[in-house]
């Protein structure tokens, strides 16, 4: 069994194109990168899933060569589910941004970065404690 390659390379460019642009900083580009790559995964699924077959459930005059697996099928239908619930999450916030700032674009947090400066500011202090104490008991000094 070979698979498509024309639905790989859909998949890879969906995929791809979800990636871009979930990397980007406005909620709107987000909302369309999760739904890209939702549905690339889903062609992932379909093509990985193998050759089309009879239902599983028909038992008459099927044998276990002909039956299509059912089980990418029940996976595609989990991912929809948990994409719809991503793109609602996503919207939601898109919204309430939109409701608060009258724009949609995630801004860098002052908080965030407050805390890093004084992390870095604690890390440098730190280290030069442990200097003065090497030095300090090199000396034969008691800190």
């Amino acid at each position: 069994m070979s698979p498509n390659l024309t639905l790989i390379v859909v998949s890879g460019v969906l995929v791809a194109c979800g990636v871009a642009l979930l990397l980007e900083r406005t909620l709107t580009r987000v909302l369309v990168g999760v739904v890209l790559l939702g549905n690339g995964i889903n062609v992932l699924f379909l093509v990985a899933s193998g050759r089309p077959g009879r239902a599983p459930i028909l038992s008459g005059g099927t044998t276990a060569e002909t039956m299509s697996d059912p089980l990418p099928q029940a996976m595609v239908l989990t991912a929809i589910v948990i994409t719809l619930g991503m793109v609602a999450f996503v919207l939601a916030l898109a919204y309430r941004s939109w409701q608060i700032g009258g724009h949609d674009e995630v801004q860098d947090d002052v908080e965030d970065r407050r805390i890093v400066r004084r992390a870095e500011l604690d890390e440098t202090s730190a280290s030069y404690d442990d200097d003065t104490t090497a030095t300090s008991s090199e000396q034969g000094v008691s800190p």
